[in-house]
């Protein structure tokens, strides 16, 4: 029994407050007053006697995190944190200088061309890591900076062409400048040993240690699962730990070229992905439509606004198709006949357009809700159209801190206007899921939820309004997206909210975190739990 002020989120708004809840067998089974509560309690009856200050709330599911991915990219070099391109080749000559062996590949990710000025280039590389295989993804996960070996060991030279949905960005006379954007950078990766296993099982949990710690109690992996019958990778990893105490749930999502081997191993979504119930279940087929905002890449229905040093015969730049749109029809079709929903990145509103049409026809096939991943640009025609058709948007309000600026000049006078609405979204009756896609973002989900409320950050320059401040949201409403709308998209109704018959699923954290009025770098935005019980069950105590 835990008694103190709790936010059940019954109801469809507010907090839904309550004096007390009972929890049995891993479930809510009474809420209401401490006397109404009190009467369900037996002599064995565990107290949990919430402090002056704090308050109980759902535990949160983060809708679009890279778990895998990121639980090695904790272990690579860090350059989301160097503000310079000059900090961040320290880092590399640093890493270089450390790594003995000359074959091994320097692997990293976090760079920023806006933040650094431009965009990093091979020599750079060669200059701090001479004669080494280097590469090093962009903080979107959208562009590739490699090393002059890296390149050679790929076989890209000035006539290799663009590949479909991707790019080589090229220098004087046509040579491969060091970035790979989109699919151009599978030339590279594919030359990459592939982590095994046992790596992804050793770093998966503790990662998953760090997110219960923070409150998070599910996951949606976006990109962990290319199906393997030998389960040599991420889905062995993910296979096995379905049979451990894994400390949250997690649905891992299944790669595109991976359909054909899912549809022989019989997976669909929903199910666990181990011999036993665990908590890894089988989530979405992940498509992607376009890019990025940041690469320029993403797909539009206007082009891009001009850049400083674009000439007037430039042709415009409506960015990049990854996957045409009848290909992803098809492909959402081919999944949903074998009972798997599919997911579809789509950040430009040319893409949204397209993820909506492919992913229409597949509602109601499967146990899990079709999604548009990102939805940060969506045109005002398509907003009614997720509710009418059935579609979530998946969406990372933390995004917006490191957008808004180039949001701005790169979208222009659409960015606010239709740029990352999630009111609009709401007022048209769709479901939104909120997540914080790292480790492309920080793992914390706190300062995603102060942005969803303020829409600005105090990194802005002095002086820069809110950005769009008509799509901002209540607390309690982004509370509730950030506790039920990941659960709703998994078809999962017994999660998200502290209600009899939900899972007991909750996290204590400070009262003045749920106090207006917000600020990004204010009480919620800096939320550590004192308590997260996962299934009733004590997952982190501070």
């Amino acid at each position: 029994m835990l008694t103190g002020a709790v936010a059940t989120l019954a109801g469809d708004r507010g907090f839904g407050w309550a004096e007390a809840i009972a929890i049995r067998g891993g479930r809510v089974v009474a809420a209401g007053s401490r006397a109404e509560v009190e009467a369900t309690a037996g002599r064995q009856t565990r107290r949990i006697e919430l402090a002056p200050g704090e308050v109980a709330i759902p535990g949160l599911t983060d809708a679009h995190l890279h778990l895998a991915d990121a639980a090695l990219a904790a272990r690579s070099v860090d350059l989301g944190s160097a503000l310079t391109a000059a900090a961040g080749l320290r880092r590399i000559a640093a890493a270089h200088a450390a790594e003995p062996d000359p074959e091994a590949w320097l692997l990293g990710h976090g760079w920023d061309r806006d933040r650094w000025g431009g965009w990093p280039s091979a020599a750079a590389l060669e200059a701090n890591a001479p004669g080494r295989r280097a590469a090093f993804w962009a903080h979107d996960h959208h562009a590739l900076w490699v090393s002059a070996t890296a390149l050679q060991v790929a076989g890209i030279g000035p006539g290799t062409p663009d590949p479909a949905g991707g790019s080589i960005r090229r220098g004087d006379q046509g040579l491969p400048a060091g970035v790979l954007h989109e699919s151009a950078s599978a030339l590279v990766t594919a030359r990459i040993p592939a982590p095994t296993a046992d790596r992804y099982a050793e770093a998966i949990p503790a990662l998953a240690r760090e997110l219960v710690r923070l409150g998070v109690v599910a996951v949606h992996d976006p990109g962990g699962l290319a199906a393997d019958p030998g389960l040599v990778g991420a889905h062995g990893a993910y296979a096995r730990l379905s049979e451990t105490d894994l400390p949250l749930r997690v649905h891992a999502c299944l790669r595109s070229e991976s359909l054909p081997t899912a549809a022989e191993l019989g997976l669909r979504s929903g199910d666990s992905l181990g011999p036993v119930d665990g908590r890894v279940r089988v989530g979405w087929l992940k498509l992607f439509a376009d890019g990025t905002l940041g690469s320029r890449t993403a797909a539009l229905l206007e082009p891009f606004e001009p850049e400083p040093g674009s000439r007037a015969g430039d042709p415009p730049n409506h960015g990049i198709w990854i996957m045409p749109p009848d290909r992803l029809g098809s492909l959402a079709e081919d999944a949903a006949r074998l009972g798997i929903a599919s997911q579809i990145h789509a950040i430009g509103d040319a893409a949204v357009r397209a993820a909506l049409d492919a992913l229409g026809p597949t509602v109601g096939r499967t146990a899990l809700q079709p999604r548009v991943e990102h939805s940060q640009l969506v045109d005002p025609a398509d907003l009614p159209r997720f509710a009418a058709l059935g579609v979530a948007a998946s969406v990372q309000p933390v995004h917006v801190r490191s957008d808004a600026g180039q949001a701005r000049r790169l979208w222009g006078p659409r960015a606010e206007r239709s740029g990352y609405a999630w009111r609009s979204l709401l007022d048209a009756g769709a479901t939104i899921a909120f997540g914080t896609d790292a480790p492309v973002e920080p793992i914390d989900p706190w300062p995603g939820l102060a942005m969803a409320v303020t829409r600005r950050s105090p990194d802005w320059e002095p002086g820069m309004p809110a950005f769009g401040p008509t799509e901002a949201l209540d607390l309690a409403t982004a509370l509730r997206l950030a506790c039920i709308g990941g659960p709703t998209t998994a078809g999962e109704a017994d999660r998200g909210r502290l209600v009899p018959g939900q899972r007991a699923d909750l996290a204590v954290v400070p009262a003045d975190a749920l106090a207006e009025p917000v600020a990004f770098d204010g009480p919620l935005g800096r939320v550590r739990p004192r308590l997260v019980l996962v299934d009733g069950q004590v997952a982190h105590e501070a």
